[in-house]
């Protein structure tokens, strides 16, 4: 894959690291040379539709925000939005700019920082306004950078009005465990699916370590892998991969497969997979295995 598919499926923003380790140095070079990338921190870098979103914020003298925002503060999104998010006051006169997509709201100033909005708000417009897949994307990564659990819940015990419960779920669910928004939408599908409890990153023993899964409900004994070949396509990733989900197969684990492209495009799909799964997968008695 190119630099710019890379950091399409790491949900838009990455590390240098990141990047070389999927590519190579030079494609990097090259990425960052042509503008297919821009530098967000030391180290960190984005699709360049970060520079845009503050360009545009600046043209219709409003703020980024919601998932532009999320990726301007280095957070994964499961789809980078098609146009910037800009938020401006809700009396501001004048037509509607057709290269962003506006939202009318009066921002208090302790939501604003700088040209986008803080961290805070930005976890509260995200979940408001997305589907539970992306909001979840957004917060599991705000976990990952940092934002801190306890915080997000109490910030979500705030949020009063239309959207608040929707705030309040997705504030519940986050976790930093997730690697990426590709487990994390994988995890929000199983979420829906009745009967199936799933858990993040669970180290499995039998009595010996089989190894770390994506995602694990362990009364079912059902394993979700959110797998990829260009993350584990390495003749040495798949021969251990292999090991690993024979041990699983072979002490009674049921292992589940799938695509990126599956899971970001086609939940539903994915989502009759798991139902079909738990249909015919009885609960039984819990064994060896641990949450890391």
């Amino acid at each position: 894959m190119s630099v710019v598919e890379v950091l399409e499926r790491l949900g838009g923003t990455a590390t240098r690291a990141q990047l070389v380790s999927l590519t190579s140095r030079a494609e990097v070079e090259r990425a960052i040379a042509g503008g297919d990338v821009v530098r967000l921190a030391r180290g960190r870098w984005a699709h360049p539709q970060v520079g845009e979103a503050v360009a545009a914020a600046h043209r219709v003298t409003g703020v980024v925000s919601h998932t532009s925002a999320a990726l301007l503060h280095g957070w994964s999104v499961q789809h980078r939005p098609e146009r910037p998010h800009v938020t401006v006051a809700r009396g501001r006169r004048g037509a509607p700019h057709s290269g962003v997509q506006l939202h009318r709201v009066d921002l208090p100033a302790t939501d604003v920082a700088g040209p986008v909005t803080t961290p805070a708000r930005t976890l509260v417009d995200c979940a408001r306004s997305l589907p539970f897949p992306e909001a979840l994307a957004v917060a599991d990564s705000a976990l990952r950078d940092g934002f801190g659990a306890a915080n997000l819940r109490l910030l979500a015990d705030s949020v009063r009005g239309a959207g608040a419960g929707r705030v309040r779920r997705v504030a519940g669910e986050a976790t930093a465990a997730a690697a990426n928004p590709f487990e994390s939408v994988l995890r929000a599908i199983a979420l829906e699916v009745e009967g199936l409890s799933v858990e993040p990153q669970v180290e499995v023993w039998e009595p010996e370590f089989l190894g770390r899964v994506d995602l694990a409900d362990r009364r079912r004994r059902i394993v979700l892998e959110a797998d990829s070949f260009e993350w584990h396509g390495r003749r040495d990733r798949l021969a251990s991969d292999c090991r690993r989900y024979n041990g699983l197969v072979v002490h009674g684990w049921l292992v589940l497969r799938f695509s990126w492209e599956d899971v970001m495009f086609h939940p539903e799909d994915v989502r009759r997979v798991l139902e079909a799964a738990v249909d015919r997968r009885p609960e039984v008695g819990r064994r060896a295995c641990g949450a890391a």
